[in-house]
């Protein structure tokens, strides 16, 4: 399929962005529910994932509306009658893509709504987007285009395992190992569609790498590992951020929780008793 550099940096964006939020959101998560502080899920973490799927959601339909209603796109056109033949494929190829995030978006912002879906659902969400664009790329006829194929093979290794991650996650909730491998591979898609982008459409202009020339394909692939050694690396760093963080907080704070949402301050007690609610101060007390 055709590949510019802008819309293959601006989709590795997105996928970049969710993982480095999930690189520090669940390593403080974790740190917080191993601490004790947080064994059932409150309205903060309720409100994130709400906020996840709005974002999500948001940016699927904006990718849905510039692949169809560029100058240069089909205008939700899929068949000419008069050329007898379909309508540039490639828009609809992503705007498909799009659609399945977006539905993920919405059923996490559903998943925690009064509605009370049942639980498990938004990781499935996820899961079958992921694997509908695996599907796609994996079925796309590259035609004489060895490189790209071999580009867009790698990048079905990343998809593959982030749908696995996330279907594993419809029952086991909340597993630390899954949450942080899921983060991975939403990295790699990130940082891999960015090079897609570099290989085939220089920002720079002129032609992409030479298709035929099998050391590219050789050199792409031990790349491709590179990628990961370096995601590694952020998600090592960041949970050591993370790790800090929550240790600089507990140090601030000492035997109080701050619960934002709450308005309220949690002194927490000896193990086993129930914590005594502060209540905020205010103008009456002054």
């Amino acid at each position: 399929m055709p590949t510019s550099f802008l819309g293959s940096a601006l989709r590795g964006t997105f996928f970049f962005i969710f993982g480095l939020w999930w690189s520090v959101r669940y390593p403080l998560k974790y740190l917080r529910r191993k601490a004790g502080a947080e064994s059932q899920p409150g309205h903060g973490t309720h409100r994130v994932e709400v906020l996840e799927g709005m974002v999500k959601a948001f940016f699927a339909l904006a990718g849905i509306l510039v692949e169809q209603f560029v100058p240069t796109g089909p205008h939700l056109q899929l068949y000419s009658p008069k050329t007898h033949s379909w309508v540039d494929l490639a828009p609809w190829h992503y705007t498909t893509i799009y659609l399945f995030f977006l539905l993920s978006g919405l059923v996490d912002v559903l998943s925690h709504s009064p509605l009370k879906l049942p639980l498990g659902l938004d990781r499935l969400s996820l899961a079958l987007a992921l694997l509908v664009e695996g599907l796609l790329f994996c079925f796309h006829d590259y035609g004489d285009a060895v490189l790209d194929h071999h580009l867009h093979s790698l990048l079905v290794v990343a998809i593959f395992a982030g749908a696995l991650c996330a279907l594993l996650e419809v029952f086991l909730r909340d597993h630390i190992i899954l949450e942080t491998f899921r983060t991975s591979s939403f990295l790699l898609q990130g940082s891999w569609l960015w090079q897609i982008g570099f290989v085939l459409s220089p920002p720079w202009g002129g032609p992409g790498w030479d298709q035929t020339d099998s050391s590219n394909v050789a050199f792409l692939t031990m790349c491709f590992c590179w990628h990961y050694a370096g995601i590694l690396a952020v998600l090592a760093a960041n949970s050591a951020a993370s790790r800090c963080c929550n240790e600089s907080c507990q140090l601030k704070f000492g035997d109080i929780d701050v619960e934002l949402d709450c308005g309220v301050c949690l002194r927490r007690g000896p193990k086993g008793s129930d914590g005594a609610l502060l209540p905020e101060s205010t103008l009456d007390d002054k």
